[in-house]
């Protein structure tokens, strides 16, 4: 931690020690206080870390602090996910990952999604669990939008599902690039039982999934040309764009976008 970093850690955390009355951590207000919020013996009695060591952090001096001293601080602080990140990083540390099976979609999500007419699109998780998707997604992929939730997975539709084993005609490179991008993800979760699972649950369901896995390939999620041969409309081709979504961590919308105009009309058909 440089410095500089460690003055202002030391202001920031000044600053939300301030904003947090007695009253709103069931505390009795006490004695008249000379400043406003809570006393730094307060906030080490609630976070229950060192009375020294607190301070010694608020006063920015160069101690080692670990992410989970800085979680019950930050918890204690009533830090939203902005001013959590923003300590983390002033302290040096690296953000614990947030739980794959914890982000939401919002209803401006889905209306976004919905915004896009023919376009197919869905919002998923750094796991590729399906979390919402609009008509046009649902008419090209029903097994997804109407799978049960263990199994509404694009992982698990492609390397296990026959429907998705037949109909992705570009499969080699496609596979080995979902899961090329799916271990860029896992390293971040590595220690969680259900990404742990999952991965057992696929290498036992999938000798392809297997041998892909212990290749240790690993990419970052980028643009992609995908061909599916559907099966009564024939060669769809698409052209596909990920973004990140920043009021859901570890979130990504994937927009399908028809590559000719047979493609759009197959959707659209599709779509009735």
């Amino acid at each position: 931690m440089t410095e500089a970093k460690r003055s202002d850690l030391a202001a920031f955390l000044r600053s939300r020690r301030a904003r947090i009355t007695p009253e709103m951590v069931d505390l009795a207000p006490g004695p008249r206080r000379r400043t406003p919020g809570l006393r730094r013996e307060e906030v080490a009695q609630l976070a229950g870390v060192g009375v020294t060591w607190y301070t010694w952090l608020e006063q920015g001096r160069p101690i080692n602090v670990s992410g989970q001293v800085l979680d019950a601080v930050s918890r204690t602080l009533r830090l939203d996910h902005a001013e959590r990140k923003h300590l983390f990083w002033l302290a040096g540390q690296a953000l614990p990952p947030v739980a794959a099976d914890s982000a939401r979609v919002t209803p401006e999500m889905q209306a976004i999604l919905d915004q896009l007419g023919g376009m197919p699109a869905t919002v998923g998780n750094s796991r590729c669990d399906a979390l919402a998707w609009n008509a046009a997604y649902a008419a090209l992929f029903p097994e997804i939008a109407e799978a049960p939730e263990d199994e509404r997975n694009t992982l698990w539709q492609m390397f296990v599902k026959e429907r998705w084993r037949t109909t992705l005609l570009n499969r080699c490179s496609e596979l080995a690039r979902a899961v090329a991008v799916f271990r860029g993800s896992y390293i971040r979760h590595a220690d969680d039982p259900g990404w742990q699972d999952f991965v057992r649950r696929l290498c036992g369901a999938s000798a392809d999934f297997a041998q892909l896995w212990a290749r240790q390939d690993v990419a970052e999620p980028g643009p992609r040309v995908k061909v599916y041969k559907h099966e009564t409309e024939g060669e769809i081709r698409f052209s596909t764009t990920s973004f990140a979504v920043s009021a859901a961590p570890e979130t990504r919308m994937i927009v399908y976008t028809p590559l000719d105009d047979r493609t759009r009309e197959v959707v659209s058909k599709l779509m009735g």
